[in-house]
């Protein structure tokens, strides 16, 4: 057996539940069907890899981490959880 055989079983149950329990396809993510539903043109940009740039702006809450992250994962693209309320710019230069 080896050492880091089980690390990605045992991260993820020992994650609160709200990660555990969180979307990660498209088709698994309730509401906003107006912008992401099928046919829409931001979830054909997001299916065929051709997203430039997004802003997602909400309430916390409202799934902004979570879309990003299943866009993220759709489009094979490196993820990095950012907050302004309690970060900075010299953390967001650090990032970029």
């Amino acid at each position: 057996m080896e050492l880091f055989d089980n690390f990605e079983k045992n991260k993820l149950s020992s994650a609160p539940l709200a990660d555990r329990i969180r979307p990660e396809k498209l088709e698994d993510f309730l509401g906003q069907e107006k912008i992401i539903g099928p046919e829409k043109p931001l979830r054909q940009a997001i299916e065929k890899d051709e997203l430039q740039s997004i802003i997602l702006w909400g309430p916390p809450g409202s799934g902004k981490t979570t879309l990003a992250r299943i866009i993220a994962k759709i489009t094979k693209t490196h993820f990095v959880t950012f907050s302004a309320a309690i970060s900075g710019v010299p953390v967001l230069r650090k990032i970029i």
